[in-house]
């Protein structure tokens, strides 16, 4: 039996005060609280939870994450494979939980709804109903993932309410994605049993689900950031509110995770029981999670910080183990093995020409919106040289492709994106929602294919080329969605590919967490995958030319 005590000021959630006292941890489990007199200067609170997020966007396998967010106070994320589900299919989901079983850590993976999430990209793999049945009658899933397929709960598509119905059969919650849904269409969505979204960027829309019966997750990601929006929900449903990430790059997860939120929220004015209920309490209710919360009874899971202000994190417990201290992780380091499924040959420059029909040709452009996932359709007058559309770099009009990483030889997808930014040659990434082919953005053809080929050559990861010979690039060895190494590695590498795509021009704060995004054909208003250039809000494909 091992036990130990630890005294601070306690922050009691539940009776909203906050006063001295010792804590009494057996086996990993709190068996007393009692107030008393002399403490040290240090505040007790339960640990943070992140209420949505796919690990491998942090390019780090379960373990590694673990490492990097504990010392920001996080002791569990309610997470969705749906990433290395569209690469790895079953085995990638599997290799997620066997690997963060490896870790202290408290991970809990979703069923993921929408393998692919179209059916107008290719993917690794198909989770058909049968299959999300088969991983929600696994006692390692906790919810049915995002249901990312509105307009197939909207118009009751088969295959999509059987998914919905296995997770109410097996007791589960189910994870809503309907970015910009509002009125008639909410209730709709809601009534199938979805409960929460976490793709809310306005106020009017947020309340609107709300009332629906939904609870939102406010999200601030590397790309998609709506806490600005959406944070006097927090005074307003405390109870109806989460806090989420969704996607973090490791250069942001060394800085910080949750803590960020907590921190931002209380510099705007609002309640600290409040925001803690946001940030601790309203995810272990909601999936209902085994994560203690400081309380007799309940698993050890805490945080100790300095003061309640900076909230800087001194120790975070996991049950009843110490997993970080002073801004360092104490858990093991956990060897990685890969698994990848990557077919794609390299290219030739000539795979990326497109051939104008007009000599004064009208283009439909992808416009990015920095912090956001949603885009805009707009239309530019395109460029042609010889005969072909090409990047009009003094415009910021570039060329942007899309290469089937599953098959050898299929035909490279071309359009044109706004907001990059290049001044010259090109970045590249297999990071690329939510099938994952290989992604460009470049300034010129040469450049653009040796970006490729580079992530070709080590069958995935994320490059810049300054020019048709100069490429750097990561690997990312685990399904060209995660690193073999461990988080301040991986956090350095990628930090000094940010910056080299900085400076060949580009002033989003993180490119290629945008550029991600680009590909994602579910979240409007244009966008571009391996088979073309989609109209997201017809769902259909379109033309790069308009005229």
């Amino acid at each position: 039996m091992s036990s130990f005590s630890i005294s601070g000021k306690l922050v009691d959630l539940f009776q909203r005060r906050i006063y001295p006292a010792e804590i009494s941890v057996t086996d990993g489990f709190i068996t007393k609280i009692e107030e008393v007199t002399t403490i040290p200067d240090q505040y007790i609170l339960p640990g943070f939870v992140d209420a949505h997020i796919h690990i491998e966007s942090s390019m780090l396998v379960p373990s590694a994450f673990a490492h990097m967010a504990v010392v920001h106070g996080t002791v569990a994320t309610v997470s969705d494979p749906h990433e290395i589900a569209n690469v790895m299919g079953m085995e990638g989901v599997q290799y997620m939980i066997d690997n963060s079983k490896q870790s202290a850590f408290k991970f809990f993976f979703g069923a993921p709804s929408c393998v692919p999430a179209t059916g107008f990209e290719t993917a690794g793999y198909t989770l058909d109903a049968a299959a999300v049945k088969e991983l929600l009658d696994n006692d390692d899933i906790w919810y049915l993932s995002e249901v990312m397929n509105y307009p197939g709960v909207l118009h009751n598509d088969a295959a999509v309410i059987a998914k919905i119905t296995a997770a109410k059969k097996a007791g589960k919650p189910v994870d809503g994605h309907a970015p910009g849904m509002m009125g008639v269409d909410v209730i709709k969505y809601a009534s199938a049993g979805i409960t929460t979204d976490h793709e809310c960027f306005t106020l009017e829309e947020a309340l609107g689900k709300i009332a629906a019966g939904m609870s939102i997750l406010i999200r601030e990601g590397s790309a998609a950031k709506n806490f600005e929006a959406l944070s006097e929900l927090i005074k307003l449903h405390p109870d109806k509110v989460m806090f989420c990430s969704d996607d973090k790059h490791p250069d942001e997860l060394v800085l910080h995770h949750i803590n960020a939120h907590v921190k931002r929220a209380l510099q705007k004015g609002y309640d600290l029981f409040d925001v803690l209920r946001v940030a601790c309490v309203n995810p272990v209710y909601h999936y209902d999670l085994p994560v203690g919360l400081l309380q007799v009874h309940h698993p050890a899971d805490f945080i100790v910080v300095n003061d309640l202000e900076r909230f800087d994190v001194l120790q975070t417990f996991i049950g009843g183990s110490m997993v970080a201290r002073n801004n360092r992780s104490l858990m093991d380091e956990v060897p990685v093995v890969p698994i990848n499924n990557f077919e794609a040959e390299k290219r030739s420059a000539a795979d990326f020409k497109i051939k104008a029909r007009s000599e004064t040709p009208v283009i439909r452009v992808i416009e990015a919106i920095e912090g956001q996932l949603v885009t805009n359709c707009i239309e530019g007058k395109g460029k042609v040289v010889d005969g072909y559309l090409v990047s009009d770099i003094e415009h910021d009009i570039l060329k942007i492709a899309v290469v089937n990483r599953y098959e050898q030889s299929a035909a490279v997808a071309v359009a044109f994106v706004k907001n990059f930014g290049l001044k010259s040659g090109a970045i590249a990434s297999t990071v690329a929602h939510d099938s994952h082919n290989i992604i460009v953005v470049g300034t010129d053809d040469a450049s653009i294919c040796a970006a490729v080929n580079r992530l070709v050559e080590c069958k995935g990861g994320i490059a810049v080329a300054s020019d048709a010979n100069t490429v750097s690039s990561m690997s990312l060895e685990v399904a060209g969605l995660m690193s073999v190494k461990g988080g301040k590695e991986v956090a350095a590498d990628y930090s000094l590919l940010d910056a080299a795509a900085k400076n060949l021009g580009s002033q989003l704060h993180a490119p290629f967490m945008t550029l991600s995004f680009m590909a994602l054909l579910v979240i409007p208003a244009l966008k571009l995958s391996d088979k073309g250039l989609f109209d997201g809000a017809k769902f259909e494909f379109t033309e790069v030319e308009t005229r």
